[in-house]
């Protein structure tokens, strides 16, 4: 592999990328799988920190609309995403990659907490950092707890991993004719209504200059090659960086 061409990236994964073929939960074998991508590039020197929804697991905006209050649903939303952190964490720390998980809920009998200089500090030290419980508080998504994360932490770049290779104007899954942007402004991406994130999250990544990579996570080795510096996938940056 290459020598890594950032410093610091996030990696945002969606609950349901750790699905596979099961119907909820966790897949095991897809699970080694990413963790495989994110141990090769920390052990090239790569600073990664990780974002993780609990989608999988638990939606709460999703029994808030059949009339759970949604605050409680957001908090076991939360919590879903502290179980999927420490598994990742136990799958990279089988393959020697140190590893520790910060909440933004109190539970640390399980993990951290977590506090920003703290988690600078992992990242300097080479252990890659998993931030679960999205921001802390109700309303707000993992995407949008990614984009804050990124900022705080300095990263270089923010990397949202799905299902399809980038950003499309609808959903090629359903709509073959869709069109794809390999470049696009975070401007454009508010105006135009397209699925790359939350508009919470795509103001914070904008108003910070922050660029964001959307692409495919079950391309085996997709992280290692964007970690490197190849244009895959779309990219979303400020006007000024057009």
């Amino acid at each position: 592999m290459s020598q890594p061409a950032y410093r610091r990236i996030l990696l945002k994964l969606s609950g349901e990328a750790l699905i596979g073929d099961e119907s909820c939960g966790i897949d095991p074998m897809l699970l080694g799988r990413l963790a495989d991508d994110v141990a090769a590039s920390a052990q090239q020197g790569l600073q990664i920190a990780l974002v993780i929804g609990g989608g999988n697991l638990f939606r709460g905006a999703a029994l808030a609309a059949e009339g759970m209050d949604r605050v409680t649903g957001d908090h076991m939303g939360m919590l879903a995403t502290v179980m999927n952190a420490l598994a990742m964490q136990d799958a990279l720390e089988r393959r020697s990659v140190p590893t520790r998980v910060m909440s933004a809920l109190k539970v640390n009998q399980v993990c951290e907490d977590y506090i920003r200089r703290r988690a600078l500090r992992h990242l300097d030290k080479g252990r890659v950092t998993i931030f679960a419980a999205g921001t802390g508080n109700p309303f707000f998504t993992t995407d949008s707890a990614a984009s804050l994360r990124a900022v705080e932490i300095g990263a270089d770049l923010l990397i949202k991993a799905t299902k399809v290779d980038g950003v499309f104007s609808e959903d090629p899954m359903t709509h073959p004719e869709a069109i794809f942007y390999k470049r696009l402004t975070y401007d454009q991406a508010i105006a135009e209504r397209l699925q790359v994130m939350d508009t919470t999250a795509i103001v914070l990544c904008r108003d910070n200059g922050i660029p964001l990579r959307i692409m495919n996570i079950y391309e085996a080795g997709a992280l290692a090659r964007v970690a490197a510096g190849e244009d895959i996938g779309s990219l979303v940056v400020t006007g000024n960086e057009q």
